[in-house]
Formats: C-alpha cells, sequence, structure tokens
C-alpha cells in the first residue's frame, strides 16, 4: 500500500473512495495531497483536535456536510467533548443560518455513535431553537447550562444581535476560538472583506497571527488555494 493510502487509513480507519480514486488515476497527486494535509493538520500553534474542530465548524457553516463528518472523527479521536463539539456547531448558525444547525446535527449524531453515547435523536428538519434545546441537554454545569437558557431566550425573542453576540462568548469553547471559526469560515466562502474584518476582531480577543496563518492552512486544505488568497490578505506581513 502507498504512503498515501497509508495515511489515509490511519485517519479514517478505512481508505474513502476518494483517497483510492486519486491514487488509481495518479498516485502523485495522491502522495502531494498527502503531503499538504500532513502538514496543515500537524501540531502547531493550533492542536490538531482545534484544526478538525475548527473544520467542522467551518464546513457546517457552508453547508458541506462531507467534509464535516470527516473532520468530526479527527476532533472526537483528538479528545474533542460532545459539549465542544455542539459550541462549535452552534457558532455555524452565524454564518449558515438554521441550514447549518440541520447539517450540524450529522456531525453530532456521528459524535455520539463514536463516543459510544446514548442519546435520542432529533429529526434533521427541527427548528433552530429546538436544535439548540436538544444540545443544551449535554450542558454538564450551571454556567453552561444558564448559557443555553440565554441563547434559547433570545431564539425565542428573534433577537438576532443578542444571539450572535451570546454565540461567540465562552462557554466550554473559549472565545478566541469562536472568533478563529468565524475568520475561517469567511476565508473558505472567499469573502475578502469580511475575512479581514474577522480577523481583526480576533486580534482584538488575543488571537495572535501564527494562529490566523494555521487557519489559513486549513482553509486552504479544505476550500483550496483561493483560501489562501483570501486569509493572505489579511494577515500582517512579518
Amino acid at each position: 500500500m502507498s504512503t498515501g493510502l497509508d495515511y489515509f487509513k490511519k485517519v479514517y480507519d478505512v481508505v474513502p473512495g476518494w483517497v483510492q480514486k486519486m491514487h488509481d488515476y495518479n498516485p502523485a497527486m495522491l502522495d502531494h495531497y498527502t503531503a499538504l494535509r500532513g502538514a496543515a493538520m500537524a501540531e502547531g500553534v493550533l492542536s490538531v483536535k482545534e484544526k478538525d474542530i475548527l473544520l467542522v465548524g467551518i464546513n457546517s457553516s457552508r453547508h458541506y456536510a462531507r467534509s464535516m463528518v470527516y473532520h468530526t472523527k479527527g476532533a472526537i479521536d483528538g479528545g474533542a467533548t460532545l459539549e465542544e463539539l455542539a459550541e462549535y456547531l452552534l457558532v455555524a448558525y452565524n454564518y449558515g443560518g438554521e441550514k447549518a444547525l440541520q447539517i450540524g446535527l450529522q456531525s453530532f449524531e456521528y459524535a455520539l455513535e463514536l463516543t459510544g453515547t446514548q442519546a435520542e435523536k432529533i429529526s434533521h428538519d427541527a427548528k433552530a431553537v429546538d436544535i439548540v434545546r436538544y444540545y443544551a441537554q449535554f450542558a454538564s454545569t450551571d454556567a453552561s447550562k444558564n448559557y443555553y437558557e440565554q441563547l434559547i431566550s433570545f431564539f425565542v425573542d428573534g433577537n438576532e444581535n443578542a444571539l450572535s453576540e451570546k454565540l461567540l462568548e465562552t462557554n466550554v469553547v473559549d472565545e478566541q476560538m469562536k472568533y478563529i471559526l468565524m475568520t475561517g469560515i469567511y476565508t473558505t466562502v472567499l469573502k475578502n472583506a469580511e475575512t479581514d474584518y474577522w480577523a481583526k476582531k480576533a486580534r482584538g480577543k488575543g488571537v495572535d497571527e501564527p494562529r490566523l496563518a494555521e487557519l489559513g492552512y486549513i482553509c486552504l486544505l479544505t476550500a483550496g488555494i483561493p483560501s489562501w488568497f483570501e486569509i493572505s490578505d489579511a494577515l500582517i506581513e512579518k
């Protein structure tokens, strides 16, 4: 088995069909892609777990379930908790709306399976507020339960501004990671001005340039070279 096939079998337990086909048609291409993925997903100023779970949130926000589910396994294998995963999936609402939350349920259900957690499923057509209520049952502290109660209140009242702000506040996930996620979302959908806006907001929360650069590498991995063009414009030159 080639190095590329070995690598992806280790990552996913099986060789995905898209990997096998890249190898079958052009083994050298798979070798180059494997090297790129290995560099982008390596432990750095962002941990491997953080990179995987960021990609879960990014891809749920842009309604791309396939990549979202692939990276769910990486996040859980890296030690992400169900509480953390739920919160990244909720932040995706700030770009992808209710559909992002509905798609995100596929990630959460897979995580339940991976962790051997028994829980009732919720319809993938559920309303956003009902999905928030569903995730609230996994809150493990009084502070986290209160966080969800406030989110639900804002949803019920239709207070979108307060809701957006609350989604970005620290709960089990630090606000810095949430602002990194928002920067990554706009990077992958190639919205240059918004990428710059969120990168500046992230810096204001204490996110440093190396983390934004590593975010750019994983955005490149999931959305191609154009996404690097976008975030590179927002990076401060050394």
